[in-house]
């Protein structure tokens, strides 16, 4: 993946704003860096391995049905929009990487040596691709909830089925986190696992080894009405996990179905909540 060299950048930020109480949160879609960040970087961060890849493709349904959808434009390399501000671990005692990542999924450095980004650096990045996302996040949200009374935001992740620094063996193919019940409606995450246990073929777990990161735990308020879940779906459900990361349209086939009917599912709970 190469660097964004046009002489006037895109936008941070991808706005569909669509006519349901949902908005699809897609916050490790982005795949640019900008040039002036690539090159401090690693050859390594050029391909930008740890991507949410595909998932616009893959969630192509949702708008069709009628929900909005937020996505970034850079990479999560450039900043990470599903951490705190602050830069918190979110897991604390377990592994995980930051607001600036410094290395990959397998600990690969990002940077090159004597580049690491300053805390002046991580300010302008936080102003400059985060802030943004979280504005436009909170602006829909609010909007939906003015126009619906309640909110369902869906944050849509995919990660590879082995990482071992953050997991032992193979991850379940379906991850739901509500941050053990805290960000929607109780045994929303347990619901949506069930049905993917009745449809069979794939596996399952609610709040285990990812429980909703920064975005699912700020925004699920479910007695303001914002009920948030999170689904990190293992990418060997739907693609191919070494590059160039092709997206599989006969896995993809079989998926797409059950996720329509998790989404219309989870809107239909908090609609009744």
């Amino acid at each position: 993946m190469t660097a964004s060299s046009t002489a006037t950048p895109p936008p941070v930020l991808s706005l569909h704003q669509g006519s349901l109480p949902l908005l699809i949160s897609i916050p490790h879609l982005g795949t640019q860096i900008p040039a002036d960040i690539a090159a401090t970087m690693t050859p390594v961060a050029q391909r930008t391995d740890d991507c949410d890849w595909h998932l616009d493709r893959l969630y192509a349904f949702a708008k069709r049905m009628g929900a909005s959808i937020l996505a970034p434009t850079y990479a999560r390399y450039v900043v990470d929009l599903n951490r705190p501000p602050d830069g918190a671990n979110l897991y604390p005692g377990q592994d995980t990487t930051g607001l600036l990542p410094v290395d990959t999924f397998d600990k690969e450095p990002l940077y090159l040596e004597g580049h690491l980004p300053t805390d002046a650096e991580v300010a302008r990045r936080r102003d400059a691709y985060w802030k943004p996302y979280h504005d436009a996040l909170t602006g829909e949200i609010a909007a939906l909830k003015a126009k619906h009374g309640k909110v369902l935001l869906w944050e849509a992740h995919s990660i590879r089925s082995h990482v071992p620094r953050f997991f032992e063996g193979r991850l379940p193919d379906f991850n739901f986190g509500t941050s053990n019940g805290v960000s929607a409606v109780a045994g929303l995450g347990e619901e949506l696992a069930a049905v993917v246990e009745r449809h069979g073929g794939y596996s399952v777990i609610a709040n285990g080894r990812f429980k909703g990161g920064y975005i699912t735990r700020e925004y699920g308020q479910p007695s303001q009405g914002v009920h948030a879940v999170q689904l990190e779906l293992s990418q060997i459900t739907y693609m191919e996990e070494q590059m160039p990361y092709a997206y599989d349209e006969r896995l993809a086939a079989k998926i797409e179905p059950l996720l329509e009917e998790l989404v219309s599912t989870a809107l239909a709970r908090v609609s009744a909540a």
